[in-house]
């Protein structure tokens, strides 16, 4: 989630956990960056800067939501939406892609 600290990953990590434990299949675009990057691209990045990760580790925005949207209409049953969903221009995408194939959006 651009523009909140470390991108809201902490909040990813902790949701995909507890969502995994009910026995949910989980698409996390945290893990997502951290498998495609090699490594945590949110540390030290106090301000949720894409910028910054562009600059640091080679992050794209295009990449990044593609890959969720590919998941999304491929395995999808359900689009889960973390606290502060509506400022997140991702988010409201993937929340946009949910609604229009018919999953439940969950908040």
């Amino acid at each position: 989630m651009r523009g909140i600290p470390e991108f809201n990953f902490p909040t990813f990590h902790a949701a995909t956990a507890t969502l995994r434990a009910q026995g949910h299949l989980v698409f996390s675009p945290a893990e997502r960056d951290h498998i495609h990057h090699g490594k945590d691209i949110s540390k030290g990045n106090a301000t949720g800067s894409e910028e910054q990760a562009a600059k640091e580790h080679g992050f794209s925005i295009r990449e990044a939501l593609g890959s969720g949207a590919a998941w999304i209409c491929a395995h999808a049953d359900a689009i889960y939406l973390l606290p502060g969903w509506e400022q997140s221009k991702g988010a409201t995408a993937e929340r946009a892609l949910g609604i229009a194939l018919g999953l439940e959006i969950l908040e």
